[in-house]
């Protein structure tokens, strides 16, 4: 009977304009449990079209990776965390749980789960809807003439 470490991934996406967000944990980050996430994410919004930015990670860029069709992925510049809305939302979250301790990985899932369930999506857009954000993501999506 060893000690298993166990891990869990939460995944996420946040619409900065807003607040509007989807989360769902996963046991291993890499691109079988990227993919199964679009997929969950395209099935709960099929009739729209997504653009959903991203960073350089191997696991976001393997050639193998299948894409719903009602989504486009936009790679961010290497080494930009900061013009990404997901990464600021984790930022904001992880400060929300600072000095917190969990002795079980259960326990720890739980607090987060209610803390995500008290986020309403103004409040997510408040902290994702920063003006350099979306100048910069509709300056990409929407080409200046």
């Amino acid at each position: 009977m060893g000690n298993a470490r166990r891990t869990s991934w939460l995944y996420g996406l946040v619409e900065p304009t807003s607040g509007e967000s989807f989360f769902y944990e996963f046991c291993h980050l890499d691109s079988i449990c990227f993919e199964k996430y679009l997929e969950l994410f395209a099935e709960k919004y099929p009739q729209d079209l997504h653009i959903i930015q991203l960073d350089n990670g191997s696991f976001h860029q393997t050639l193998n990776l299948s894409i719903p069709d009602n989504i486009i992925l936009l790679f961010q510049p290497p080494y930009t965390p900061q013009v990404n809305p997901i990464e600021i939302f984790w930022k904001e979250l992880k400060k929300l749980m600072k000095w917190e301790i969990f002795d079980y990985l259960e326990e720890l899932r739980l607090k987060l789960s209610k803390k995500l369930e008290k986020l309403t999506p103004l409040m997510i857009q408040s902290v994702t809807g920063l003006d350099f954000i979306l100048e910069s993501l509709f300056s990409t999506i929407i080409p200046q003439s």
